[in-house]
């Protein structure tokens, strides 16, 4: 069954989408903030459950506050092919208020050189904004560059992590 919350943040309300897992635990799939490109829409048949997302609602919290520099959720681990599941893990390792080129990230998985290209396509398809921490990648000049929220976004969350921006 899928479920969904909004939960409000600095960015805006964000919908968190995921499953119900045993324990009542959610298993998140996907947080969108508005105006996202590739955003995702509730579905007719989801039901609308805050208290399934009580946990992630506090850990963004906490985050927001600067009280929290990782997430401990249960993340849906089979959405995106092999290669960006890669990558989506290569995110998940870039230490809180650091950064990393996307040039780093394909060295990392494995394509360097024109492997840049699709590190980008399938970041920029991460469905687990500010969870999975792709505002911490940036252009190898150090722009910023590509977030799928809007830069100003990712600049914020730069800012409030204490990163060089």
């Amino acid at each position: 069954m899928t479920v969904y919350a909004y939960v409000d943040g600095p960015l805006g309300e964000m919908l968190l989408v995921g499953r119900l897992a045993e324990g009542g635990r959610a298993v998140l799939r996907s947080l969108s903030l508005p105006g996202q490109k590739g955003a995702v829409a509730v579905e007719d048949g989801w039901s609308l459950a805050p208290e399934i997302f009580a946990e992630a609602a506090g850990q963004l919290d906490a985050y927001f506050a600067g009280r929290r520099d990782r997430f401990d959720l249960a993340l849906d681990g089979e959405a995106g092919t092999a290669f960006q599941r890669r990558v989506w893990r290569a995110l998940e390792e870039i230490p809180y208020g650091t950064t990393v080129s996307y040039g780093e990230i394909a060295r990392q998985v494995g394509s360097p050189g024109a492997g840049v290209r699709a590190v980008g396509t399938a970041i920029g398809r991460n469905p687990l904004l500010v969870v999975r921490p792709c505002h911490r990648v940036i252009g190898a000049d150090g722009s910023l560059r590509g977030y799928a929220a809007g830069i100003d976004r990712k600049e914020r969350l730069l800012g409030l992590e204490g990163a060089p921006v």
